[in-house]
């Protein structure tokens, strides 16, 4: 389950929703704002459309986790809206509706023309609206009932909006909770262009989503070891993908994580804090990111604790990683997938980690600028392919 936090018809919700789980699904289920319709479910006829932070969209094929801090407007927001009460009556006039199933969508994606278009052209409405589908009017009606809105409306002196109020990337997937809360001010102010520079101002506490625990030791004295950790640049050089963008300091770290897996390459810029405790030689890493591509955003959260091994020759470094992930890329976030990754790119993590704090050759030298996840994803199979050989020779070994 995942926690979002959004807006709907200018209400606060805060809900836990199934990672797959459609906004339509989400709207009607759990809202009982009914009159978000479903019909294809697959984003064709346009029966569920409806408004993501003032823009039409697609419920049936959006995912709730990724309007996390957006704002949602289902044709029952629209009750009082000034557009939306003309093209009601309009399509009364105009005879433009029969069953009105399809009717919901229709006077979003009408609102949206109504604002847009500086005039009442004919052929603009009808490719418009190309991807709202009747099976009952013929359309001349729907044409006919936004062609009066729209040419009243202009003969009022109200003109168009030609972006209709587009002035930010998204919204689906865009994280507006995570990077506007410090300062949605600022966040609304930003120009388009400038969207992908954005890191938040504050790293806010969060309950992860997900928790994964892992270990791993290293032939040095955990004073030696805690030391490190205490030195983020260096944390950094040891961490595949990882790459910092500005001078750290306890308080704030600007940095950057590469990812590639397959067809999938994200690179999450964002920012984190640092605490640790000397006394418990424990520490916290808490930071937020987002893929401007991908439209996802996550929080993570890196706890580590460092125990003496052999009478303080050598140390075990116990890791509790938890994240939360929203937006495209958490539909791909498999729990199980992810858990192995995350022991294998540990494991990576601690062999830099031991070379560092040995001081050979290429101890100070940067992993690679991207996490390849193929190696690793090929590392597992192969991993899983010899236990799966194992137990059918019947020679032992676990379950994979």
């Amino acid at each position: 389950m995942n926690t979002i936090e959004l807006t709907v018809n200018r209400r606060a919700v805060n809900a836990s929703v199934e990672p797959r789980t459609s906004l339509a699904d989400f709207l009607r289920d759990q809202r009982d704002l009914t009159g978000t319709h479903l019909g294809c479910e697959h984003g064709v006829c346009g029966a569920c459309t409806l408004l993501l932070d003032g823009v039409p969209a697609r419920s049936c094929i959006t995912y709730a986790v990724s309007c996390d801090g957006a704002d949602v407007t289902t044709i029952e927001g629209l009750d009082d809206d000034e557009i939306a009460t003309e093209l009601r009556a309009a399509f009364t006039r105009e005879h433009a509706l029969q069953c009105g199933y399809c009717t919901p969508g229709m006077l979003v994606s009408a609102r949206d023309l109504v604002k847009r278009l500086s005039d009442a052209d004919e052929q603009a409405i009808r490719v418009g609206m190309s991807g709202n589908l009747c099976r009952c009017t013929g359309y001349v009606g729907i044409v006919n009932a936004i062609k009066s809105v729209i040419s009243a409306r202009r003969a009022r002196d109200i003109a168009g909006e030609p972006d209709a109020g587009r002035k930010l990337l998204g919204p689906v997937g865009s994280g507006h909770k995570a990077w506007t809360s410090a300062n949605p001010t600022a966040a609304m102010a930003a120009p388009v262009e400038a969207a992908s520079a954005i890191v938040p101002l504050e790293i806010p506490d969060f309950t992860p989503s997900t928790v994964l625990e892992q270990s791993f030791d290293v032939a040095h004295p955990p004073a030696k070891v805690f030391a490190l950790f205490d030195d983020i640049a260096a944390v950094a050089s040891c961490l595949p993908g990882a790459s910092l963008t500005g001078t750290p300091t306890p308080a704030r770290v600007e940095g950057a994580i590469r990812v590639k897996i397959g067809p999938i390459s994200a690179n999450f810029n964002g920012a984190a804090r640092v605490e640790s405790d000397p006394v418990t030689l424990s520490g916290r890493i808490l930071g937020v990111g987002r893929d401007q591509r991908s439209r996802s955003t996550t929080q993570g959260e890196i706890r580590y604790r460092v125990l003496p091994l052999d009478n303080g020759a050598a140390t075990r470094v116990e890791l509790s990683i938890g994240y939360s992930l929203t937006g495209m890329l958490a539909q791909v976030g498999r729990s199980g997938l992810v858990r192995d990754l995350a022991a294998r790119l540990i494991a990576e993590f601690a062999g830099n980690l031991d070379r560092r704090l040995s001081g050979g050759a290429g101890a100070s030298a940067a992993p690679a600028a991207e996490l390849n996840g193929i190696s690793l994803v090929f590392g597992l199979l192969r991993e899983r392919a010899v236990a799966f050989a194992r137990r059918l020779s019947g020679k032992g070994g676990g379950p994979a």
